[in-house]
This record gives C-alpha cells, sequence and structure tokens, in this order.
C-alpha cells in the first residue's frame, strides 16, 4: 500500500483504513499493513484458537488467518471477502474482513478514548473511535486479539526474572502508554529490574505537559532521566512527542526509547530522524530493560 503519512514525521496524525466485518464498520492504523488481497482459501489447524481459520502461503511465506467476525463474536466468516495482512510485534497475520471502504487521514487528537461503558481495560479490544461524515468507526487493538489468541506473543515478563537480582535504583522514568493493561505490565516489569521511580502518562499530551512543567520549574534534570513511549495514543502520539522533546534546546538532552508493536523498518526510519535514542518492538520487556541500563550507564 502507498501511503504518504509513513514519510513524514511528527505530524500527530496517523492513516486509519476503514473495513466492514458484519455491516459494520471498524479501523486499523494503515502503519500495521503489509497489503490486502483477496480471500483465498485456508488450511486448518488441528486443535487451533477458534478464532483461527488457518494457515495459507501467499507468496512462499506461510501466514496464519484470522476470523475477525469470530474475534468479534459475531459468528463465523464464510469464504469470501479479502484479507487485511498486516505486520506488528514482529508478526505477520492476516485478517479476514467482509470488504474495504477506504482510507481516512486523522489527527490523534480527534479519536476519542472508549468510555468504560463500552469497553474495559482488560477486557476490550477497541482502542479508539472516530467519527467519519457522521458515521462511528471503532479502531481495533489488534495486538490484544492476537495475545487473546496467543499470550506467548504479548509481552515476555519472563524476559525479566532471566536478568536475576538486581538492586533498585531511584532513577525517574517517564512513561507515555495509553493502554492501562500493557502500562501496568511494563511498570511493573522495570520496578522487578530495579526501577522503581516510575512516572506514569496515558498518552504523549500528558507526558508533554509533565515535561514542559518540570522544564518551566527547572526541576527537569532530577524529575526526568529517561522517556519511554508507544507511537499509538490519543491526543499525541509517540513520534509527536519525541519531536517535541528532541526540538527543545532543554529537553533534547532526555534519552528517548520509543517501545511499540510498530517498531519496522520504516517506522525505525521515521523515530531515528525524531532522534529516538532507541526503538524496540514491544515483545522484547528484557532487551528495553538492557537499553536503559546502557542509556544510563547503569
Amino acid at each position: 500500500m502507498e501511503t504518504k503519512i509513513l514519510l513524514e514525521n511528527g505530524t500527530n496524525e496517523l492513516e486509519v483504513l476503514e473495513f466492514v466485518v458484519d455491516g459494520n464498520s471498524y479501523g486499523i492504523n494503515v502503519a500495521k499493513i503489509r497489503e490486502i488481497i483477496p480471500y483465498s482459501p485456508v488450511t486448518p489447524v488441528p486443535n487451533a484458537h477458534p478464532s483461527v481459520e488457518g494457515i495459507f502461503m501467499p507468496r512462499d511465506a506461510m501466514i496464519t488467518a484470522i476470523d475477525l467476525r469470530n474475534c468479534l463474536q459475531r459468528g463465523q466468516s464464510q469464504p469470501g471477502g479479502l484479507f487485511i495482512i498486516t505486520s506488528f510485534n514482529k508478526l505477520d497475520i492476516a485478517f479476514h474482513v467482509d470488504s474495504v471502504i477506504g482510507i481516512h487521514r486523522v489527527s490523534w487528537v480527534d479519536i476519542i478514548k472508549p468510555g468504560a461503558t463500552v469497553t474495559t481495560a482488560e477486557d476490550g479490544i477497541s482502542t479508539g473511535i472516530i467519527k467519519i461524515d457522521g458515521k462511528l468507526i471503532i479502531i481495533l487493538d489488534f495486538e490484544k486479539i492476537i495475545t487473546d489468541i496467543n499470550p506467548e506473543t504479548g509481552l515476555k515478563v519472563t524476559e525479566i526474572e532471566a536478568l536475576g537480582e538486581r538492586e533498585g535504583i531511584e532513577v525517574p522514568i517517564l512513561i507515555a502508554e495509553d493502554s492501562s493493561l500493557l502500562r501496568k505490565l511494563i511498570i511493573d516489569s522495570l520496578k522487578k529490574a530495579g526501577y522503581d521511580n516510575i512516572i506514569k502518562a496515558e498518552n504523549g499530551e500528558e507526558a508533554w505537559e509533565y515535561i514542559v512543567k518540570c522544564r518551566d520549574a527547572g526541576t527537569l534534570d532530577r524529575d526526568v532521566h529517561l522517556l519511554i513511549t508507544d507511537i499509538e495514543m490519543p491526543l499525541m502520539d509517540g513520534h509527536r512527542l519525541t519531536k517535541l522533546v528532541k526540538s527543545d534546546d532543554a529537553t533534547k538532552h532526555i534519552p528517548v526509547i520509543i517501545f511499540s508493536s510498530l517498531v519496522n523498518e520504516e517506522m525505525r526510519r521515521k523515530g531515528e530522524d525524531l532522534g529516538a535514542d532507541a526503538q524496540l518492538s514491544k515483545p522484547e520487556i528484557g532487551n528495553l530493560v538492557k537499553v536503559i541500563d546502557q542509556l544510563l550507564a547503569r
């Protein structure tokens, strides 16, 4: 898929592909999409999760096909429709959908965070809602869908245990992550690794406001020694946050780690152009600790 947004830096915008499942509109960040192809027959996998349709091999690469209709508890998909082949968390997965409507370019500011009546942090598979021409499009949390099917694809918290006993250190680390579940897992992992002083922010805007408050109060060097940020977040994404931090003479010395499921070759170049000090894919929690050690010269 050709898209201009991936070539631009720090715009706080994204492109959302609108697609249809069972008559309802859903969305996915275009940055996660590798290609869209017509449905093709799949080979069922014995004892697989109910949402796994099977496997197939386009261009000699084996890909798992996920029945999105089943994930959304709307029955089983029938042959036909399209496969949206995605690439994130170092996984290539095909999602079976009915049809594709088109691409919308939106600002993260315009994405509405689902309320507690729509979804819970632990159980929901929606990361946001956008309104286009009077129609609501629900952006799905594809990482959580895959983790629910196979927990081994999520954060590998066992990697922290492999680091062994570590002495605690009161270095202030700011983390910007909109998923409360992932934020808790990351913070718990960092605390197990000895980093006890964690300041949490639910999005890039909240993180930047905290940095600005410390900067203006003259306490930045005391209160923020390192920033960890996701990319996909409402109000302000991680790339915009990185750009703001690295383009301000008073804050550009703060090491920035982008920790996201979207760290592929294209997005890595974008992060480098913005000045990120390190970029890691989200399952690599053990490597995250090692990079923090290096950047803080533990």
